[in-house]
């Protein structure tokens, strides 16, 4: 189709429904010298709903008019937003964004082959990105990258340098990924503003910028992740849907910060071309739309109720969300769900870190450690581990009894985990740093395995118990309180070989923890 559009017709499709675009002849220019590249990111951090259908029928519409475009899942700026996205929880949002961005568009008829899928941390690490970030911090004041942010990054009392940060990384991430325009709401006018003035600074273009316009949310606000009621989940149940639209601001002939005829407009227009109204006969019977200022002057007219307006968008939204749906129906997604967005009901108290909070399994320090070095132990018949790297500038040393059922060869340069935030003791003379943490079972012989982080995992990575991900470590465990003690009686080897505590399982942010071969085993 794009191939026999004229480049107007090209510039008019990519600029519809939208409520400005800065930067008009920079696009026109390169539409009359070969396709658009654009890109559109998104930050990983609260659960994607329905209002993300309107940037998903901007893309196809970018794609039916030939442009090139990319995804960028921004986990580093999701993290750097308020920490809205806890570090141990980035990786696992990142795979549930591109597994519900990729349904979402395959539910409106959109190619996944003509797009490119990018992760921000496979390029925001690099040394060069790392540098410009340098650059461009000796170039923008403090007032001008709060000013950028105010809409996007988090307010609060006392805000973080981290989300200063934010509109910069935003506005470098247009050079890496190589585009003519970025694609976005209006609410990041100003961060693309402040892209517009300091990419040249650097020696780099300036690029196009094209805004949606802000879809108001059931409430009449904007639709927001963070605020239950304003949002309508894309695996809410039907019964979810109804109920929730059933409460949505719609008032008669009102056309003002109705989220319900806004998704008219946005969403169902752009990619059907058609609506309908559903209504008894008595009412008039069924009516078809072809253009959406008839259903808005209906609406404000009053000759469309608001229960019938209701009614017929519920069928069109679960239309669109059903394939959503059933492919998330799937063990490994709804695994992958609970995993990156734990119930916050069972997190409750699990971040504080003090001694008076919850007895929480967030408080425990466990990280993934690389065994460097295992000696003999001067004053008894066993071996200790000298040095274990726990993502901290020294090694520490840990003294274990287990360490006498496990080979030296099994042992040494192995990745383990080991509990950090103990008090150090002295054991046979060595002062033991940090507890190892193994499966056992109790016999004769005793079995004894070390436990095992998920493949790719680096010295120092956190391991948090499912749905517990957010808390705080303590600085160190008072004895006194016997907090490990009291964790330690729920955690378990399930039948599978998982790391479980209370029948959550062990996680870093890679995966669960497992153990080789000791099922219903303890872990000490």
């Amino acid at each position: 189709m794009a191939d026999q559009l004229s480049p107007d017709e090209k510039f008019n499709l990519i600029t519809r429904n939208l409520q400005e675009v800065l930067g008009e002849e920079k696009v026109k220019q390169v539409l009359q010298e070969r396709e658009l590249r654009v890109y559109w990111g998104t930050a990983t951090t609260g659960k994607p709903h329905v209002a993300y259908f309107v940037p998903m029928s901007k893309i196809a519409d970018f794609l039916k008019a030939g442009c090139e475009v990319t995804v960028l899942f921004a986990d580093l700026h999701a993290y750097l937003d308020n920490m809205k996205a806890p570090w141990e929880l980035l990786e696992l949002r990142v795979k549930y964004y591109e597994q519900v961005i990729k349904a979402m568009l395959e539910s409106i008829g959109v190619s996944l082959d003509k797009l490119k899928f990018v992760k921000g941390t496979d390029f925001q690490l690099s040394r060069e990105y790392t540098l410009d970030v340098y650059r461009l911090s000796s170039m923008v004041t403090e007032h001008d990258a709060k000013k950028a942010g105010a809409e996007v990054v988090k307010q609060v009392e006392h805000p973080l340098l981290s989300g200063l940060l934010y509109p910069g990384l935003q506005a470098l991430d247009e050079e890496y990924l190589k585009v003519d325009a970025q694609f976005g709401g209006v609410d990041q006018r100003k961060i693309f503003t402040l892209a517009e003035k300091y990419l040249p600074s650097l020696g780099y273009a300036k690029r196009a910028h094209l805004m949606n316009p802000m879809v108001p949310g059931l409430t009449g606000a904007k639709m927001s992740s963070s605020e239950e009621e304003s949002k309508i989940d894309l695996l809410d149940s039907k019964e979810d849907v109804k109920k929730k639209l059933k409460k949505a601001f719609c008032e008669p002939g009102n056309i003002q910060n109705n989220g319900v005829l806004s998704f008219v407009k946005y969403v169902l227009f752009p990619l059907r071309g058609v609506f309908s109204i559903k209504r008894d006969a008595k009412w008039g019977g069924d009516k078809v739309y072809s253009v959406f200022e008839e259903v808005e002057k209906d609406f404000a007219a009053e000759m469309i109720h608001p229960g019938d307006l209701k009614a017929s968008v519920e069928v069109a939204l679960n239309e669109l969300l059903e394939p959503i749906r059933k492919k998330f129906e799937s063990p490994e997604l709804r695994k992958l769900t609970s995993n990156a967005y734990p119930d916050p009901s069972k997190t409750r108290g699990g971040g504080g870190g003090g001694e008076d909070d919850e007895l929480a399994p967030s408080r425990l320090d466990i990280r993934v450690g690389k065994i460097l070095s295992v000696e003999k132990h001067p004053d008894a018949d066993s071996l200790y581990l000298e040095k274990i790297d726990v993502g901290e500038p020294e090694p520490r040393t840990v003294v274990s009894g287990l360490v006498a059922y496990i080979s030296q060869e099994d042992l040494q340069d192995r990745l383990v985990l080991v509990l950090c935030n103990l008090k150090p003791q002295k054991m046979r003379g060595i002062e033991s740093q940090a507890m190892l943490l193994c499966a056992s079972i109790e016999g004769e012989p005793r079995k004894v395995e070390p436990l095992d982080p998920p493949e790719g995992s680096l010295p120092g990575d956190r391991v948090f118990v499912e749905g517990y991900g957010s808390g705080k470590p303590d600085d160190r465990l008072n004895p006194k309180k016997k907090v490990w003690e009291k964790l330690q009686v729920d955690l378990k080897i399930s039948d599978e070989c998982v790391a479980q505590w209370k029948d959550k399982q062990l996680m870093t942010k890679l995966g669960q923890i497992t153990c080789k071969t000791l099922k219903g085993g303890n872990i000490s």
